[in-house]
């Protein structure tokens, strides 16, 4: 079997281990042709038991969304990356950033750099959405209302908002965050998180923001 071959069974183009070794079963030793295909970069390891085609085979490049949920799990696309999914931070986030009932995790790939942040169950599973790919693959990704909130509860924690002006300054300058797409957020669904998470900055950050968004209405 030639990689273009493989390419047709598997008909995707990320590819785990276990896949691997049924399309192989026929191989005496199924792992040596994995080895070969390696080599010669046919393959790509993104890390231990998941696998992308190589240039030769593949038929675009592999959904970085789709990898960051089958790297570590469960897990959902948030922070910055799903701001910026989402068209609401205007500059090309490097580290594709997720969150997890899991504990911290780091990954450093052939594809870039995959963050991975703790949230408990609880407030993990609220706000998720599950997104199609061109190509019919799916993913988790945060809202744009939990992304906002998990990256002020998660990576916020030299910043305090006692004011308008603070939250104005966090969003606009910071951020700085579209305000046509800031102005679409639901609202009552960041209340419902922030109700959820019992988060004292996120608390002071709802309390100001809501005064915010009455006096700029």
């Amino acid at each position: 079997m030639n990689i273009y071959e493989l390419r047709q069974k598997i008909g995707q183009e990320v590819i785990d281990y276990n896949t691997l070794m049924s399309v192989l079963n026929h191989y005496s030793h199924p792992r040596g042709k994995i080895s070969v295909w390696l080599k010669s970069g046919e393959l790509i390891r993104v890390k231990k038991g998941l696998y992308i085609f190589g240039p030769k085979a593949s038929q675009g490049p592999a959904s970085l969304e789709v990898l960051a949920n089958l790297i570590y799990g469960p897990s959902a696309i948030s922070l910055h990356y799903a701001l910026n999914y989402h068209g609401l931070i205007p500059e090309r986030v490097h580290t594709v950033t997720s969150i997890t009932n899991k504990r911290n995790r780091q990954f450093n790939t052939p594809l870039g750099e995959f963050t991975y942040h703790y949230l408990n169950s609880e407030k993990y599973a609220i706000g998720i959405d599950l997104l199609e790919t061109a190509n019919k693959t799916h993913f988790l990704i945060a809202t744009p209302e939990k992304a906002l909130c998990d990256l002020i509860t998660l990576e916020t924690k030299n910043i305090s908002f006692h004011s308008g002006r603070d939250v104005g300054h966090f969003l606009f300058d910071d951020l700085r965050i579209d305000d046509d797409e800031f102005r679409k957020l639901d609202k009552n669904q960041m209340i419902e998180i922030a109700n959820a998470y019992h988060n004292v900055r996120l608390r002071q950050f709802m309390t100001h923001y809501l005064k915010w968004i009455q006096h700029n209405a």
